[in-house]
């Protein structure tokens, strides 16, 4: 990284590194906007960012993976508007910096991903918190602080209603355990694991329904929550309600409404009995629940596809394969996979020779160790 900064800027003098990892969602999946429960893992897949002081009145970013550079007037940038355009998520964290009350000072910044974008991965909050801390050099914020702050630059700017939980584990991952997140109180807890090899498949596809389907989703979800509080006045979010509440508000909300908060309810559910089994070592319970969540959010919530739904169908055939389900927002990404360690080597053979012939498409695929939350690079 800080050769490569000093090819791209001519000088490496000051230049500090930066991390900030991915994540895969084990289950607990469109659960965290609702205010529920999820069990993410972050991964060493991760984006890191190399920034120095740049002697001069400009912002200058660049991102390797894009080959592609943009710079800024320091005086601009609390004012810059969205250019739909991957800066927008370095402007945004500035711009929520400077609300927090840090200045933006002048500066390079070169930025380099491992997290394969449009992959449900979360390559966005990566960048998100790696460019923060970046702007910060050092400088001092409590953890949920840019977490939150991360994750308002993406609502407010980049326009997407998404929740805490992509933020919340870059700042908060832990080396060799998942983390529950109450998306409420923001409270967490490590959730060790059983010896089994996380794997996530990459359907090399990215549908473009996604990202309005995701703002439907939040709505419906919105609608179902009014609906039950007229029933239930206790009830703020689907995290609140039982099935046996949504049942008796079924007939005053739309057949979809109904089955969006059908899957959240049921989802935060199956967080906690996931979470039981794990700490048991019942790999066999924990696949269940892989295949309940996975069902559940292509007939209920209706955000997986074709190409998910095939990996999905063909891992379940596989020896040693306990359990496996879509991850992230849907519409295309990745599987999630639990596979019994020896089983791992032929179930990459077998899920790329599948796919392949389906879809004449070979699907990346990604070990998923739990990695640290984000941090500085220290220089070896």
């Amino acid at each position: 990284m800080i050769r490569a900064f000093r090819d791209r800027f001519g000088s490496d003098k000051g230049v500090r590194v930066y991390r900030a990892p991915g994540r895969v969602n084990l289950i607990g999946e469109h659960t965290d906007y609702n205010l529920g429960f999820v069990l993410p893992v972050a991964l060493e897949m991760a984006c890191f960012t190399a920034a120095a002081p740049s002697g001069d009145t400009r912002l200058r970013v660049f991102s390797e993976n894009r080959n592609e550079a943009r710079e800024w007037e320091i005086s601009e940038v609390a004012a810059l508007r969205p250019a739909r355009h991957w800066s927008d998520y370095v402007i945004g964290v500035a711009q929520q910096l400077i609300q927090a009350g840090f200045e933006i000072r002048p500066a390079n910044i070169y930025i380099r991903s491992t997290v394969p974008e449009g992959g449900g991965l979360s390559s966005s909050a990566a960048l998100e918190v790696s460019s923060a801390l970046a702007f910060l050099a050092g400088r001092i914020i409590q953890p949920l602080e840019l977490a939150r702050l991360c994750q308002r630059a993406e609502r407010e700017f980049v326009g997407m209603p998404c929740g805490i939980m992509d933020q919340y584990i870059s700042v908060f991952g832990k080396a060799h355990a998942a983390v529950k997140i109450d998306c409420r109180s923001l409270e967490s807890e490590a959730v060790d694991l059983p010896e089994v090899e996380i794997l996530a498949v990459n359907t090399m596809v990215k549908h473009e329904l996604g990202q309005s389907a995701y703002r439907q989703r939040v709505q419906e979800c919105a609608a179902a929550v009014r609906a039950l509080a007229e029933r239930h006045p206790g009830i703020g979010s689907l995290r609140d309600a039982t099935v046996e509440q949504l049942e008796s508000a079924a007939g005053a909300m739309p057949g979809a409404v109904y089955r969006r908060a059908r899957h959240v309810i049921t989802e935060n559910d199956r967080v906690a009995s996931f979470i039981t089994a794990s700490r048991r070592g019942d790999l066999e319970e924990m696949g269940r629940l892989f295949v309940g969540s996975h069902r559940s959010l292509q007939h209920d919530y209706e955000v997986s596809c074709e190409e998910l739904d095939f990996l999905v169908d063909t891992a379940l055939d596989l020896e040693g394969v306990y359990g496996a389900r879509m991850t992230g927002g849907g519409f295309g990404g990745c599987t999630v996979n639990l596979v019994r360690p020896d089983a791992a080597a032929a179930f990459r053979e077998n899920i790329i020779r599948a796919y392949g012939e389906r879809f004449h498409r070979i699907p990346q695929i990604y070990e998923c160790r739990p990695s640290a939350g984000a941090g500085e690079v220290e220089k070896s």
